[in-house]
């Protein structure tokens, strides 16, 4: 019997943190549905049909390969199965347990991830760093740089404040307090046309639609703090905090309710670079301190100029320059150098918070890294694809655009898939790999979800998320110690209220599914028994 060495949980300190949260409500059946199956012809596995109590009378279940839970979701949900792929495969056998349209090439959204955090650890390695570098030309005097400051960047996700100051520090170490010239942004790791993708959807304010930038700062998401103070005083401060910011302060206070949605700044950025977040209207006193949503409102050379020089100040330099883009020249010095964190630290980021930006930062880093430069999103695609046909994965339906699951075009199979992830998990970079996935009703995008039940702790699962997709992969270590694959996508209008089907699966394979290999397994032995006895006696008749 297979397992799956390693999912490895602390279920005590787990509990600890979470004792305070409530159960997630399941859009499942509570009473055991009738269940009756019969064998496809040819296929070996069993269709199930799906008698509903009286309780569910309206809701009509059609006749599938589903378990009757996943089944009863879906229907509640008024997806057709057609519009739904699942594969559940043991860990270390490619064997199907459960199936259907698993070679369907669908949208998986965020779990597209999987593909590029998998190819980024194996092709870069875990402990592979970004560097982002500093450059001088000119002369220093009395810590004044009568020259320009370049800043090449490489791409590195994790940029943010905590991380650039750093380099912030190590400037003003080799001797510069103060620059007398221009800060220019070097940015040709990746190609021109990576900038050129427009956003996924209308929202182009959104977070998750940032695009990728060899100097990506704090994913350039900008958020704010507001904090009434005495009087009638409205404290507001930005994170990441920008040099040309200006905070227009027209908020008043009240003594009404704190009901409705959050005051949101209106931003503009003005032709010089520099950018104003008006904040107007009613602020109830009973709010206390509250966080904006994120916006991506300025363009990434604009936000990562202000975000440095904003630190450059902070730690008291001085600039008298103008901020601008262009290549290092062959003469200039450096001066810095800042390494991120390990590969490994930062794949867990992107796959347990899907952060897109830093998914589509490191799908280009694989091309820049392979000596293609500058990257462009199909030199990546191609070092990927070939990677995975030199490890037995060719995936022929495979379809790769940035890599992150925010396309209207990518594509792949949940046969594929869950081949991926058997790959992964008998890979040198399995350990990482693994431990960078939700854990279930624990982190990451899993967190609320099946909390208090037995999957709870004993999956570690990637989630997907459009506006008509729904899609789950990963591990599920099941009740009795067995370790399973699986995948499955929804891709349907109706797709964001079958979640449920999700959850009912995970469940299904934690309690039933080693329980389901058996009997299945029995009956196919029983089945299949006499066939052989008359295989011999005819072999014997020949003789």
């Amino acid at each position: 019997m297979s397992s799956l060495p390693l999912l490895r949980f602390r279920t005590n300190a787990r509990t600890a943190l979470y004792a305070g949260i409530l159960a997630s409500a399941m859009l499942i059946c509570t009473t055991a549905d009738a269940t009756t199956t019969h064998k496809t012809p040819g296929r070996g596995r069993p269709t199930f049909h799906h008698a509903a109590h009286a309780g569910n009378a309206a809701v009509v279940v059609p006749p599938s390969s589903l378990p009757a839970p996943v089944a009863l979701a879906l229907a509640r949900a008024h997806v057709p199965p057609s519009a739904m792929s699942v594969l559940v495969e043991r860990a270390g056998s490619n064997k199907p347990v459960l199936e259907l349209n698993s070679q369907l090439p669908m949208s998986p959204a965020s779990t597209m991830k999987l593909v590029t955090t998998f190819s980024g650890l194996s092709l870069l390695g875990p402990d592979y760093r970004w560097k982002t570098s500093a450059y001088a030309t000119g002369q220093v005097e009395n810590g004044i740089l009568h020259g320009k400051l370049y800043i090449v960047g490489t791409g590195d996700p994790k940029l943010v404040p905590e991380e650039l100051i750093d380099l912030v520090q190590k400037i003003h170490a080799a001797g510069i307090n103060g620059i007398d010239g221009s800060l220019v942004l070097d940015k040709h790791n990746f190609d021109v046309s990576t900038r050129d993708a427009g956003p996924y959807d209308e929202d182009v304010l959104a977070p998750y639609n940032v695009g990728p930038d060899p100097l990506l700062y704090a994913f350039k998401s900008l958020s704010f703090t507001l904090s009434p103070g005495h009087g009638n005083t409205i404290a507001i401060d930005s994170t990441p905090p920008l040099d040309k910011l200006t905070i227009v302060n027209d908020l008043h206070l009240t003594r009404g309710r704190c009901v409705g949605a959050l005051v949101t700044p209106v931003i503009t950025q003005n032709t010089d670079g520099s950018a104003q977040a008006v904040f107007s209207g009613k602020y109830p006193l009973t709010c206390g301190a509250r966080e904006t949503s994120s916006m991506a409102a300025l363009d990434h050379s604009t936000f990562f100029g202000d975000g440095f020089l904003a630190l450059w100040k902070q730690t008291g330099g001085t600039f008298q320059g103008n901020v601008g883009e262009g290549p290092t020249p062959a003469d200039a010095r450096q001066v810095a150098v800042h390494e991120s964190p390990v590969l490994s630290e930062i794949v867990r980021d992107i796959n347990k918070f899907s952060n897109n930006v830093m998914a589509r930062n490191l799908f280009l880093t694989i091309s820049e890294a392979a000596g293609h430069n500058p990257a462009t999103l199909a030199g990546s695609a191609q070092q990927i694809e070939q990677f995975l046909h030199r490890n037995g994965l060719p995936m022929q339906d495979l379809v790769l655009e940035n890599g992150s699951g925010l396309s209207h075009d990518e594509r792949i199979s949940a046969t594929s898939m869950a081949s991926l992830l058997q790959t992964a998990n008998a890979s040198p970079v399995a350990q990482a790999y693994i431990d960078s996935l939700p854990i279930v009703g624990v982190d990451g995008t899993m967190r609320h979800r099946l909390i208090n039940s037995g999957v709870d702790g004993n999956a570690h699962i990637k989630t997907g998320t459009l506006r008509d997709v729904r899609a789950i992969a990963g591990y599920v270590g099941a009740a009795n110690g067995d370790g399973y694959i699986v995948v499955s996508f929804i891709n349907d209008p109706h797709a964001e209220e079958a979640r449920a089907a999700h959850d009912a699966l995970l469940e299904w394979v934690y309690n039933e599914a080693p329980k389901f290999e058996q009997t299945h397994a029995a009956a196919m032995i029983k089945t299949t028994a006499p066939a052989k006895a008359e295989s011999v006696n005819q072999a014997s008749q020949a003789q």
